[in-house]
């Protein structure tokens, strides 16, 4: 157990994995991997807005604060799944790995009313976020736990080239000094 604060951003694709999303609430619920801050991708919510914008129209600055209440809605979903997890906003003080808590999920509804740090476009999705944050709170890592392994040797642009993550992903990344890496399904599974 480290006493470094990490942020791990779950996807959302990882409900195509049910077992694997569980066994990874449950395990950072623990404490196991000490004190962090879960950061939920927006999942289907989320593609419901991509969805509902293409039909309708509505501007971007709209599509990312609802993106941002489909996160919100995810991490409904996560506390659901492990109730023993506790919901964190910015106002809040980050978990610690020597009390209870020690893992909170992250509703980013605060960021609702805009950020200078944040553009609100769909090049910024819960990946860029969690750096974000990760850089907000002092994480000294910032783990991506997604559905896709990164290639051996790549990093942050070349992840988005590769669409692993959003397109201001590279630039968060070059204003974060902590551990950024991304871990596919063979990387972190732990038993159920």
């Amino acid at each position: 157990m480290s006493g470094a604060l990490t942020v791990v951003k779950l996807g959302g694709s990882l409900l195509a994995d049910p077992e694997r999303l569980r066994a990874r609430l449950r395990r950072l619920a623990s404490g196991a991997d000490g004190a962090c801050l879960i950061v939920p991708g927006g999942g289907p919510f989320a593609d419901a807005v991509r969805t509902a914008q293409g039909a309708l129209g509505f501007d971007d600055a709209l599509a990312h604060r609802l993106a941002l209440d489909a996160m919100g809605r995810m991490a409904e979903v996560f506390l659901s799944l492990e109730p023993s997890l506790a919901r964190c906003a910015m106002s809040l003080p980050p978990p610690s790995a020597g009390g209870g808590n020690a893992a909170r999920v992250w509703d980013p509804s605060s960021l609702r009313a805009g950020h200078p740090d944040i553009p609100e476009t769909w090049d910024v999705t819960s990946d860029s976020l969690a750096l974000w944050l990760a850089r907000q709170v002092g994480a000294a890592a910032c783990i991506l736990v997604k559905s896709s392994a990164a290639p051996p040797g790549t990093g942050p642009a070349e992840w988005a080239g590769l669409g692993l993550v959003d397109a201001a992903f590279p630039a968060f990344a070059a204003r974060y000094r902590g551990t950024i890496r991304i871990e596919g399904p063979a990387q972190g599974r732990v038993a159920a």
